[in-house]
């Protein structure tokens, strides 16, 4: 392969870093230089870090509108199942909420959303999980208090 080809490669890979090299094999086609995509991908500059952030350098820039729960089950002596709730802020990395319930609800669980971060502090984010004691109530309990996007996994 030509050295001026190499070089094209190169500088249209650096030039335009969300292209990638589908997109400048057909620009190559386009001026008349056959050449294959795989030799394309070989000559293309190396990036050293993504075009978009990462999910670190998410949390570290949001980490102060993140909140997380989850319910876990607490087996007793006497063999009777208690549910906990655990809030924790991101920020401070902090325990916003913790408590114990023998029957959780929804509406239990959104109160205690509720005193934990009050109606104007609620959380740009809330990370929790697909547990069916997040009802309906809840989910418009914390929509109400603000525009939080709830991320469920």
């Amino acid at each position: 392969m030509p050295l001026e080809i190499h070089r094209l490669i190169r500088e249209m890979s650096l030039a335009n870093p969300l292209w990638g090299a589908p997109r400048i094999h057909g620009e190559l086609l386009k001026l008349g230089i056959e050449i294959g995509q795989t030799s394309v991908a070989k000559y293309m500059a190396r990036r050293r870090a993504s075009p978009s952030q990462g999910w670190r350098t998410f949390l570290r820039n949001h980490a102060d509108g993140i909140a997380a729960m989850d319910l876990f089950v607490v087996p007793t002596i006497s063999f009777r199942l208690l549910y906990g709730l655990l809030i924790m802020g991101h920020g401070r990395r902090q325990i916003l909420w913790f408590g114990v319930t023998a029957h959780p609800t929804a509406e239990w669980v959104a109160n205690r959303m509720t005193e934990a971060c009050g109606w104007e502090q609620i959380p740009r984010y809330l990370v929790r999980d697909r547990d069916g004691a997040y009802g309906e109530i809840f989910i418009r309990r914390v929509r109400s208090a603000g525009n939080a996007l709830i991320i469920s996994w």
